[in-house]
C-alpha cells in the first residue's frame, strides 16, 4: 500500500483509508460485527492503516468495536476519531464544541477505544455558539497532555480553517468529496494547500452509489439514512444512476470497477488527498485498496469530469446542509 502524509503533522498513512461508520447499525442498516472485525484485521494485513471513527457512530458502539482489534494491533493503526455531535436515545440533538465538553468526550473516546492516545482528533462540525479559537485552544491542550497527536476539522469553511490554524496547526480537514461532491474545490482545498493541511475525503464513493451496486431505491434497507438524501430520491435517483452507468462503461474499458475509477479520480486530485471509503466487507476493501495503484490518463480524467457534471441533487437535505462548510 502506498503511503501519504497528512499535512505537516508527521502522520504517515495509507493512501486509501477506511471509514468505519457503516460497521455500526446506525445509518446504513444492519452490520455483521464479526465480519467487521475480520475486515479490520484484513485492512492491516494489506496495509490500510488509517481508520476513521467518531464518538457518535452507533452511540459509542463503533469505537468499542475497533477496540477489539486495537487491543492487539494498536501500533499498526493511525487512528482518527471525532467529537461534536450530541446524541441521545432519540438521535442527534445538536452540536457541542465547548472546551470542557470536548475534553470529557476525548476521555470517553479513549476509554471506549481502549487506547492511551488518539492520532488525529477532529471537531466533527462547527459549534457556532463557541468561537473556533476556544475550541481549538482546548484541543491543543489535549495535544499537550499527550492524549492526542494531531488536530483535524470536519466540514469547515476556508475562513474557519484560517482562524483555527492561527491557534494550533491543523493536520487535516475532512469533508465530503468525490466526483459528484466538489463544492470544497472553490475555497477549502486551495486554503488547505496554502497552509499545508491534508485533505481527507469522506464518502469518496458517493455513499456507495458510485460503486454501481445500487440499482433501485428498493436496494436500501428500511432504516438506511440514504433514502432521505436528495440524490437518492425521485428523478435524481435515475439521473445519478445514468451517471454511474457511464462511469461503469469507462471502467469496463480500463478493466477495473467503477468504484476503483471513482477512488482513483480522488487520489489523482493531489498527493494531499487521503480518501476514507467505508465498507464492512473484505472483498470491497481490497478493491478500494487496489485503486491506489490505478493511474489515470489526462483523457480519462477529462471524461470522468464530464460525467461528474451530470450529478443531480444536493448531497444533504436543506437542514443538514446548514452544518457543512461553516
Amino acid at each position: 500500500m502506498k503511503k501519504r502524509h497528512l499535512g505537516k503533522s508527521g502522520l504517515e498513512v495509507s493512501a486509501v483509508g477506511l471509514g468505519c461508520m457503516s460497521m455500526s447499525p446506525d445509518y446504513y442498516g444492519a452490520a455483521d460485527e464479526a465480519e467487521s472485525i475480520r475486515t479490520l484485521h484484513y485492512a492491516l494485513d494489506i496495509g490500510v492503516n488509517f481508520w476513521d471513527t467518531a464518538n457518535v457512530y452507533g452511540g459509542g458502539h463503533n469505537e468499542k468495536l475497533l477496540s477489539n482489534v486495537l487491543r492487539e494491533r494498536r501500533n499498526e493503526v493511525v487512528l482518527a476519531t471525532k467529537f461534536g455531535f450530541v446524541r441521545t436515545a432519540e438521535g442527534l440533538i445538536g452540536i457541542n464544541a465547548k472546551p470542557d465538553y470536548l475534553k470529557e468526550e476525548c476521555d470517553r473516546s479513549l476509554q471506549r477505544l481502549g487506547v492511551d492516545h488518539i492520532d488525529l482528533y477532529y471537531m466533527h462540525r462547527l459549534d457556532t455558539s463557541v468561537p473556533i479559537e476556544e475550541t481549538v485552544g482546548a484541543m491543543a491542550e489535549l495535544v499537550q497532555a499527550g492524549k492526542v497527536r494531531a488536530l483535524g476539522l470536519s466540514e469547515v469553511s476556508a475562513a474557519t480553517l484560517r482562524r483555527a490554524y492561527a491557534v494550533h496547526p491543523i493536520a487535516a480537514v475532512q469533508s465530503e468529496y468525490s466526483l459528484w461532491s466538489r463544492d470544497i474545490e472553490v475555497e477549502v482545498i486551495p486554503t488547505c494547500r496554502e497552509l499545508g493541511v491534508g485533505l481527507v475525503p469522506y464518502s469518496p464513493l458517493g455513499r456507495g452509489f458510485l460503486t454501481g451496486q445500487i440499482k433501485s431505491p428498493d436496494d436500501f434497507a428500511p432504516d438506511d439514512f440514504r433514502k432521505g438524501l436528495p440524490r437518492f430520491q425521485g428523478e435524481n435517483f435515475q439521473l445519478n444512476l445514468d451517471l454511474v452507468r457511464e462511469l461503469e462503461s469507462l471502467a469496463q474499458e480500463r478493466g477495473v470497477k467503477a468504484s476503483q475509477l471513482a477512488l482513483a479520480w480522488v487520489l489523482a486530485q493531489g498527493e494531499d488527498m487521503v480518501p476514507i471509503p467505508g465498507t464492512t466487507k473484505r472483498a470491497n476493501l481490497k478493491d478500494n485498496a487496489d485503486a491506489a495503484d490505478l493511474n489515470l490518463s489526462a483523457d480519462e480524467l477529462a471524461r470522468i469530469n464530464a460525467i461528474a457534471e451530470k450529478t443531480a441533487g444536493m448531497r444533504y437535505g436543506e437542514f443538514a446542509m446548514k452544518f457543512t462548510n461553516l
